[in-house]
């Protein structure tokens, strides 16, 4: 009997690639940069299976190009890129990689609270300029983390294990989502519920964003959010890059009316060379690294090639987007 056919497109921790050639025909997209549009489109026709990223689009242009397709496979938490409603009227699964990327995604959100706070990168290029030259007590000034305020807009599993390692440097912890935690919960984690975003921004000395992309998150941060902030406040997005907008986040970093920023993501990505944010110093950004460390990017991996796996044979992956498309049958 014939194997199913997938395609998948990057590669990815080996132990992964060899779960998947096992139980399927692959194709491997080699390059370090994603297939082009006409190109996916082409490697799609005849194919039972994908393992898409972020920057691969998946709509009913692709689904379309794609007949014999069961199942997406993205190896990420969100799954913006995929049109979920179109998948699931075809009766294609839908799987993500939640969860396994939560505290390494913490660990680099707070990364960026202290760098940007305490102007590490900027400390860097000062150094590497010829710069130092001694010394001096008003020299890269920042702001201290400790016993400071945090504000989480967005508090799932990411956000609460950002508040985890906030309560190490005995700071304040606010929160601000559209679902409120348990009672107990806000106890074990010293959590202040905030129900007004404008209140949460006013307040926090830090602020670290963590919601999904939906259409009622897209541009949730932008000028008059930046304007209820303090000019002392630090401003992190590890979440996607389109909640913030990104030329209120220029103007109100440029202005002084934010103190630095730290981000993870940008809308688009990668950001054009010629995009102002470059052109300042109190904002550090990094190429969508969050969750890129050895163990949970191999773990992402293996999570994806089982959902993989499991779609092809029509079991329910062990994390599916859309479990109705099954049930249904």
């Amino acid at each position: 009997m014939a194997k199913p056919k997938v395609f998948v497109a990057r590669r990815m921790a080996q132990e992964a690639l060899d779960m998947i050639a096992q139980a399927a025909e692959m194709e491997l997209w080699e390059d370090e940069l994603p297939p082009p549009r006409d190109v996916l489109l082409q490697k799609v026709r005849d194919i039972d299976g994908l393992l898409s990223l972020l920057t691969d689009k998946v709509d009913a242009e692709l689904m379309d190009a794609a007949p014999k397709l069961r199942v997406v496979s993205n190896m990420a938490v969100g799954f913006d890129n995929i049109d979920v409603p179109e998948a699931t009227r075809r009766g294609i699964i839908v799987g993500n990689t939640p969860g396994v990327l939560t505290e390494t995604t913490a660990d680099f959100a707070f990364a960026l609270i202290m760098a940007a706070g305490r102007r590490v990168a900027e400390g860097d290029r000062w150094t590497r300029n010829g710069k130092w030259k001694t010394w001096g007590p008003m020299i890269l000034l920042g702001h201290d983390i400790h016993h400071a305020t945090l504000g989480i807009v967005g508090c799932g599993r990411i956000g609460l294990e950002v508040a985890k390692r906030a309560r190490g440097f005995d700071m304040k912890v606010l929160y601000y989502d559209t679902v409120r935690r348990k009672p107990e919960e806000e106890r074990e984690f010293g959590l202040e519920y905030v129900p007004n975003l404008h209140d949460l921004l006013s307040r926090a000395d830090f602020i670290t964003v963590h919601v999904p992309l939906m259409p009622e998150t897209r541009h949730l941060i932008s000028t008059a959010e930046f304007a209820a902030m303090k000019p002392t406040a630090v401003f992190v997005n590890t979440s996607r890059g389109p909640v913030v907008d990104q030329k209120a986040l220029y103007q109100a970093l440029k202005s002084g009316q934010i103190f630095a920023a730290g981000l993870d993501v940008t809308d688009p990505e990668p950001i054009p060379m010629d995009d102002p944010l470059l052109t300042l110093e109190n904002v550090i950004i990094a190429p969508h690294i969050a969750s890129a460390s050895v163990a949970t990017r191999t773990k992402m991996a293996l999570m994806a090639a089982a959902n993989l796996i499991a779609g092809l044979k029509g079991e329910m992956p062990p994390n599916c987007v859309n479990p109705e498309v099954l049930k249904k049958g």
